[in-house]
């Protein structure tokens, strides 16, 4: 397996340790974070965690591509799973944050529909040998959700302190860009979708 490969690999396995930080009760055990208050906007130690395990996440999403595309070493393998990878990232993060209620449901939903119906014209074209890699709408959706998921993490700092819901601007143009780029995704893949045997 190579680099990028290992760097996917890497990022999935991350994504349980996210959830286990985030879910775990530590009011159970006692533990209880120090809170900062940065201009009247309070960030624990309990964010900065998951801020950086999230953030690690996606730095490797940033690296496994760039490496593959500079030393020539794209794999099918990598196609496949690098979506995955942060499909698995960014949807369970976008889960828990509507489990806390920090982020409005509607949206998660809708990139969530979108990525399972994205998920089921891959299968369909991949019966038929094709495996289609991830458009550049795609990218901008990923890439703005992870900015969205970021600046949430860290209660939308420093946007909050002039009073502008950036995260939330950021995660609706997300919901926008995945509805776009799944529209493309169906275009693609529809030959394979609709074709007859």
């Amino acid at each position: 397996m190579n680099l990028p490969n290992k760097l996917t690999v890497f990022r999935i396995a991350l994504v349980p340790l996210l959830v286990l930080v985030w879910l775990f009760p530590y009011t159970e055990f006692g533990i209880n974070f120090i809170s900062f208050d940065i201009m009247g906007v309070e960030l624990s130690l309990y964010n900065i965690f998951l801020l950086l395990i999230f953030a690690i996440a996606s730095i490797t999403d940033m690296l496994d591509g760039q490496i593959a595309r500079k030393r020539n070493l794209i794999t099918t393998f990598g196609k496949f799973a690098d979506p995955i990878a942060d499909k698995l990232l960014v949807n369970s993060t976008l889960i828990l944050l509507a489990f806390d209620h920090t982020v409005p449901v509607v949206p998660v939903i809708i990139m969530l529909g979108r990525d399972i119906i994205v998920d089921g014209c891959r299968m369909m074209a991949s019966r038929s040998g094709v495996v289609v890699a991830a458009g550049f709408m795609g990218k901008v959706k990923t890439v703005t959700q992870m900015f969205a998921i970021i600046l949430f993490l860290i209660n939308n700092l420093p946007f909050e302190i002039i009073d502008v819901p950036f995260a939330d601007i950021l995660l609706w143009f997300a919901t926008l860009a995945s509805i776009l780029s799944g529209y493309s995704y169906f275009m693609q893949m529809k030959d394979y979708i609709f074709e007859s045997k």
